[in-house]
């Protein structure tokens, strides 16, 4: 089974934890329906669809709501402390949650008591926290964009806001962002970092680079680094070296704008419905 851990930006949405399911175009928690469209959401449609197709592991989804205030990641957070014990998967993915460098720690030492530990993946919020936390190298992977890498590439900075600006007009040479994160612990054993060119990395080298297709508007479309992780998700849990599955992950994410023909109106919804397809062009290359 693969755990996904995030929010969704709904202070009204209570804290529910259960295996997730795909059910007319939403994703259905328990008995509650959830809207397809960026953050937490995307993510889990995009696993969900990956899994589906290749028939893999099932999902199980830990979410509350939390519009940016914090009062629901901390609901969140302290319920994972407790009771993370009581799970076993094989990824676990953390996702959209309001840094916290204390609960953090709370959370990651109770994935040390669980029945195994899984491959860890840390995106968005969490990975500000397990950055800011300096347990970065407990981490299989981190998935920054390229701001996001400047940040875990600045070993002064206490959060994303503080990123020294002579680190942030490096953001054009992904490479010396990459090393410098490693030189100074701020990286998880694996970097795969979303752009224009997508770069998977580990602590000796750029393993490989993903540019190809490549459409423009994709950049306008919200939520395509959350289907990213939630394909690097399912990925990692077939029977794959973690570089192969970020790759093979790197190259569906795009494949899925090849078969959406993406235009800056296009919804993150219209790219999950081709994941099929692009798993099914990649997988058989």
């Amino acid at each position: 089974m693969l755990g996904i851990v995030g929010t969704v930006p709904d202070r009204q949405f209570p804290l529910i934890h259960g295996k997730v399911r795909w059910v007319d175009g939403h994703i259905k928690i328990n008995d509650r329906s959830i809207a397809v469209n960026r953050c937490t959401p995307a993510l889990l449609a995009a696993a969900l669809k990956a899994s589906e197709f290749i028939n893999g592991p099932e999902i199980y989804a830990f979410l509350v709501g939390d519009i940016g205030k914090g009062d629901g990641s901390r609901k969140l957070y302290q319920f994972l402390a407790q009771h993370l014990s009581e799970f076993n998967f094989q990824v676990l993915t953390f996702h959209y949650l309001q840094p916290d460098v204390d609960w953090h720690n709370k959370v990651l030492f109770a994935v040390e008591t669980m029945k195994r530990r899984p491959i860890l993946i840390a995106d968005a919020g969490f990975m500000y926290a397990a950055k800011m936390s300096g347990q970065a190298p407990c981490y299989d992977f981190f998935t920054p964009d390229v701001g996001e890498l400047a940040f875990l590439a600045d070993e002064m900075a206490p959060h994303p806001f503080y990123t020294r600006g002579f680190i942030l007009h490096q953001n054009d040479n992904v490479p010396v962002l990459i090393r410098r994160a490693y030189q100074h612990q701020n990286a998880a054993r694996y970097l795969l970092v979303k752009g224009k060119t997508d770069y998977i990395a580990n602590e000796k080298q750029v393993v490989e680079t993903v540019d190809n297709p490549s459409f423009d508007a994709m950049e306008a479309i919200g939520g395509t680094g959350d289907t990213l992780t939630g394909l690097l998700t399912v990925l990692c849990g077939g029977d794959l070296k973690p570089a192969n599955a970020a790759v093979l992950a790197a190259k569906a994410n795009r494949w899925t704008g090849f078969y959406a023909n993406p235009t800056p109106a296009t919804q993150v919804y219209e790219l999950i419905d081709k994941i099929p397809q692009a798993l099914s062009k990649i997988l058989d290359k």
